[in-house]
Order: structure tokens, then sequence, then C-alpha cells
């Protein structure tokens, strides 16, 4: 699934995290590898929707470097694996440039 992305993953699948809405007393107790972007802790990914909801969001997250959409690419690449979602992008470049 590695596309030009060199980076390596640091997302780790939480277990004790609900599906659906999570609260900000759960998002902060959940570790930076449950992040998408772990430095940022923006897009958690603790459920397949989560992880949908990352790819979706993904260009719209502000305040990261090229280097951490790396990483995050590469976190939900390991997230969309874990989950068994099958991603059609190959780099982060990808994400958003096929919208109807």
């Amino acid at each position: 699934m590695k596309g030009k992305n060199m980076s390596e993953p640091t997302w780790v699948a939480h277990g004790t995290a609900t599906p659906g809405r999570l609260s900000t007393a759960v998002k902060d107790l959940l570790p930076a590898a449950a992040f998408a972007f772990p430095r940022a802790r923006k897009e958690p990914m603790t459920d397949a929707s989560h992880v949908r909801d990352a790819m979706a969001r993904f260009n719209q997250v502000q305040g990261v470097s090229d280097p951490e959409r790396d990483v995050a690419f590469a976190n939900i690449q390991k997230a969309a694996s874990h989950f068994g979602i099958q991603m059609k992008e190959s780099d982060w470049h990808q994400f958003g440039s096929r919208r109807a």
C-alpha cells in the first residue's frame, strides 16, 4: 500500500474508545498514537468511521507541515488496513483531487 510515501506510521489501534462521536474528554485521554496527525492530535482514528472521516477531512487540517502529512497518510493507511478499508489513494496529494 505504500506509494511514494516513505514515512513510518505511528498509529496504534486503541481499544478503549467507543465508536461514534468522541467527546473532548475522551479525545484528551487518547494517546497521540491514536490520531492521524499525532503531534497536532487531529483526526482520531478509533474505528472505521473515524478513519473514513480522517480521509475525508485530510485536506481541511490546518497548521501541519508536509512531513506531518506524510506521517498522517501512513497512519491512515495503517488504520484503514486494520479496519478493512480499501484506499484508492496511494499518496496524500490525491485526497480531494477526485471529487465529483
